[in-house]
């Protein structure tokens, strides 16, 4: 499978290198271009691109870039991306330490939704409370007693179906968090968040999670 990541810092970083040795072929991009991702490719065997270039012929894009950082990326990131690509956003508003205010989320737009509205296309959010070591490390097989689980939320039933496929393939069970307006349940401040529990263990933490941000979480 064809699959571009926008961003390549340790969520980005790792997704490329579990990704490349499953065999799917990955073009990797940064904001400080293709010649400082030598090392990462030279590493994993992925395409070190440019922002502009890493959806061409994608099927799954990854955005995994600071919050803050999702307005400036390039104009028309995903042309070029196949006609039902899955856009999955790993972002997290943290307006106290790195993001500064952002009204529309302060005023309850879920995060996803927002990035959603700047890049213009729908997304699928996954892996936002994951730490990034475990994309390497807790990968287990399907069937697996106590197998780690991922929450998983978005409006386009295909392209969270291709993400749930890709994220089994990596070694995680999912749980459905249901539409991008229910991803407030997997934000930060949640149960959820960083969870890493099985499926049963997420569920419950999904269902126990409330939709009012605490002041840690507000700008």
């Amino acid at each position: 499978m064809k699959i571009g990541i926008i961003g390549a810092g340790n969520i980005g970083g790792n997704l490329t290198r579990r990704l490349t040795a499953l065999g799917h072929d990955v073009s990797v991009a940064n904001s400080r271009g293709p010649e400082t991702l030598k090392d990462l490719a030279e590493e994993t065997g992925a395409t070190a691109v440019t922002a502009a270039e890493a959806a061409r012929g994608a099927q799954i894009v990854v955005v995994t870039v600071p919050l803050k950082s999702v307005p400036d990326l390039p104009s028309g990131i995903l042309d070029g991306a196949t006609d039902d690509v899955a856009v999955i956003d790993t972002g997290n508003y943290y307006p106290q330490q790195r993001d500064g205010r952002i009204a529309a989320i302060e005023d309850g737009l879920t995060e996803s939704r927002w990035t959603e509205k700047q890049i213009g296309h729908p997304v699928i959010k996954a892996f936002n409370g994951t730490y990034a070591q475990d994309i390497l490390d807790k990968g287990r097989p399907q069937g697996t007693p106590g197998r780690q689980a991922l929450p998983v939320s978005g409006d386009n039933t295909a392209a969270k179906q291709a993400v749930r496929i890709l994220i089994d393939q990596l070694g995680f069970d999912t749980v459905d968090t249901g539409g991008l307006d229910e991803s407030w349940r997997q934000q930060p401040g949640t149960p959820v968040y960083g969870n890493r529990g099985d499926a049963d263990a997420i569920a419950k933490a999904l269902a126990d999670a409330s939709p009012e941000r605490t002041a840690e979480w507000r700008a």
